[in-house]
Formats: structure tokens, C-alpha cells, sequence
């Protein structure tokens, strides 16, 4: 019995993209990979939200080499999962390039029409108005929050709640709004507390959250990307009082508060100081 020839890679004379539609093909195939063969739509769903945040990491480390290779892998994702349509017969991924294509054409008539703008702001109330005319054959007609992704992060979902409602009018018009909302939801908070509510605790905590993001979008500011920070930046900070701890030879579990407040106010000046 002899051994299979090997598959030949698709040919190097062929554009990138449709090299790598060819791949997925040939890896799809009778003679390719066990593990790609068994893949189906919904089993990649999670190897895509991984490579979506290994992209964000790469933009976040300003290094391009990364940044190329993990926009490659996600790529990899959406040829994939065009390649499982097409063998249902649902779709392609020239359907899928067609209609990303004809959409942008479609939504910019700043740039492809005679619609006149002044700013990116205007530019996102058109498109929000051409999203709407093109569901207007729904019976009922499309919100303007509807289709925000439920899986993405709450801080992040949030956000982009809060902009899709400001960009038909519904918003603060000024910052001032926004930050007395704040006050608001604290004191909503102390007043569950004081009653022993439980349930208005948490749905006040909740509504002190949204207030928060609303403050953050009012400065340009991703809550989101904000709270990620903040917590790389209390980490770093907790990392070196353990180490300011230990140094002298005790641990955390052996110190007061106050001692421990003592040696964090520390590493913050240590760090002001570092520049």
C-alpha cells in the first residue's frame, strides 16, 4: 500500500487573498485537516473572540509586526467561516466582500454622492439615517441600539449604547449633565443601603456604572479601554508594595491597614518620582 501524495499549496501566482481562499479549501478537503474538517460556524465562534482581543493587544503594544500578524490570524477566521457557508451554499467570501463593498458605497454619499457634510459628526447621523431607511420594509421599525453585540463586555457595550442613543438626540448637552448623574446614582446607593435593599443595591451600583461610562464618552474616552488601564496600573502598584513587604520580611496578612496604606502611598510617589 502506498503512502498519499502530499497536497501541493495553491500556486504563489495567485493574489493573497485568493491564495488563502484556496488554502481553506484545500484544508477543508477530503485530503486535509482532520481538526479543520470538524470545525463548524458555531465551534469557531471562541477561537474569533481570541484572536479579535490578540488583535486589540497588538494595536495596544504599538508593534506592527505583531499588529500584522494577528490581523492575518483574524482574517484566517472570516475566510474560514465563509468557506463552511459556501459548503452549505449560504455564501462566499466574495458575497461577503461584495456586500461589506456595496454597504460603504452605499453609506458614504459624502463621498460617492452629491451629500454635502461638515463634520464626522454629521457623517455618523447619515449613516444612522441610511441604516434606518434601509429596514424601513420591517413591520416594525429597527431601534437605533439594536444589533450592539450582547457578548461583548459590558463596559465596552455599554459605550457604544450611550452613542448610538446620542446620535439621534438623546444625550446630555454638556458634560455637567452627565457628572451630576453621578452624584445621583450615589446617593441612590446610600439610600438603598440605609433601607437594606438589596436588590436596589445592586441595580443602583449598575446605574452608577452606566453613569460612569457616560462621564468617560463625554471626554473621548473609552470606559472600557479607561478601566483596563486602571487596572494594569493597580496591579503594577500592588505587585511592588508586595515586594516593599517582603523586603522586610513580613507578609501582607501580618500588616494593619493603615501600614499597608502607608506602603502604597509610597510606591505612588515612587512612581511620580520615576516620571
Amino acid at each position: 500500500m502506498t503512502d498519499t501524495p502530499p497536497l501541493s499549496p495553491p500556486s504563489e501566482d495567485l493574489k493573497p487573498i485568493e491564495r488563502l481562499v484556496a488554502l481553506m479549501q484545500m484544508l477543508r478537503s477530503e485530503r486535509g485537516c482532520p481538526w479543520d474538517r470538524e470545525q463548524t460556524i458555531l465551534t469557531l465562534k471562541e477561537h474569533l473572540v481570541e484572536e479579535t482581543y490578540e488583535v486589540v493587544d497588538a494595536m495596544q503594544s504599538g508593534d506592527r509586526s505583531q499588529l500584522r500578524e494577528e490581523l492575518g490570524d483574524l482574517l484566517l477566521q472570516i475566510v474560514f467561516q465563509s468557506q463552511i457557508a459556501s459548503e452549505e451554499q449560504a455564501f462566499t467570501f466574495d458575497d461577503v466582500a461584495t456586500a461589506i463593498v456595496e454597504k460603504l458605497i452605499r453609506r458614504h454619499p459624502h463621498v460617492f454622492g452629491h451629500v454635502q457634510v461638515s463634520d464626522s459628526g454629521e457623517v455618523l447621523k447619515n449613516w444612522e439615517a441610511i441604516k434606518r431607511e434601509e429596514k424601513a420594509g420591517q413591520t416594525k421599525p429597527r431601534s437605533a441600539v439594536e444589533g450592539i453585540p450582547r457578548s461583548l463586555p459590558a463596559l465596552h457595550r455599554a459605550h457604544l449604547l450611550q452613542k448610538r442613543a446620542a446620535r439621534v438626540g438623546f444625550d446630555w448637552d454638556h458634560v455637567q449633565g452627565a457628572i451630576d448623574k453621578l452624584d445621583e446614582e450615589i446617593a441612590e446607593i446610600k439610600q438603598a443601603m440605609a433601607e437594606g435593599d438589596e436588590a436596589g443595591m445592586r441595580e443602583e451600583v449598575g446605574d452608577l456604572l452606566f453613569a460612569a461610562v457616560n462621564v468617560s464618552r463625554f471626554f473621548g474616552h473609552n470606559a472600557e479601554e479607561i478601566l483596563e488601564q486602571t487596572i494594569d496600573k493597580f496591579s503594577r502598584r500592588f505587585q511592588r508594595l508586595e515586594d516593599l513587604v517582603h523586603a522586610g520580611n513580613r507578609s501582607l496578612s501580618d500588616c494593619t491597614l493603615d501600614e499597608l496604606e502607608a506602603v502604597w502611598s509610597q510606591v505612588k510617589v515612587e512612581e511620580k518620582q520615576a516620571g
